[in-house]
């Protein structure tokens, strides 16, 4: 095993189930909670990517299940469920703060940035960042069904990283409906991607540069 990764440590404890990753070197105080889109679960490539990756420079990570994972493991999320998602996010959070002796941001894949956001717009305080992965402005071939709605309510700096090929939203669509969000954003596209984010190179430098 490369020295800068450590093998991430099974967590289950209530409604916070997942890994967590321990940076290898000095851990520098962050926490960053990542957890996964509709059709996948906190084991999915890119959210071990991405927690890989922070805790190499030092970022302590929870990847996450979200509840409605956590009931069952296949099929999609049902909106009645949405607000026991983000109650779940909510103890991810208090987890690793509990863990960590710096500021802690949240993040997820789809639905599951979507929810992370929803629930920074509900409680400014929780998070000091978002990371939101292919976030899914609207459903594909529908955009006049904006997700957007809690977006002018949001005081939480957000890094959006997103696929130029992406059909939940265009690099265009996106620019313009998170001018709606007062607090710092930023896109980082990615460049023949799609909403899974498996094509084109994603460099999470810029992310860690963001979130400072």
């Amino acid at each position: 095993m490369p020295e800068a990764e450590v093998a991430p440590v099974a967590i289950a404890e209530g409604t916070v189930v997942g890994f967590l990753h321990h940076p290898a070197a000095a851990a520098d105080g962050r926490g960053l909670v990542l957890t996964h889109g509709a059709g996948g679960n906190c084991r999915a490539p890119l959210l071990s990517a991405a927690a890989a990756a922070f805790a190499a420079a030092g970022v302590t990570v929870l990847r996450c299940d979200l509840v409605f994972r956590q009931k069952r493991a296949g099929g999609p999320p049902h909106p009645a469920g949405a607000a026991a998602d983000r109650a779940g996010l909510r103890d991810a959070v208090a987890y690793l703060r509990g863990a960590v002796a710096g500021p802690v941001y949240l993040g997820g894949h789809s639905y599951g940035g979507r929810q992370a956001s929803m629930l920074a717009a509900e409680a400014p305080d929780l998070a000091a960042g978002l990371l939101l992965l292919s976030y899914p402005l609207h459903p594909p071939a529908k955009p006049e069904q904006l997700r957007t709605t809690h977006f002018p309510a949001l005081r939480t700096p957000a890094i959006f990283v997103h696929g130029a090929a992406d059909p939940f939203g265009t690099l265009a669509e996106l620019a313009a409906a998170i001018a709606a969000i007062p607090a710092p954003t930023r896109i980082i596209p990615i460049a023949g991607a799609g909403h899974d984010l498996r094509r084109g190179r994603i460099d999470f430098g810029p992310m860690l540069t963001f979130f400072g």
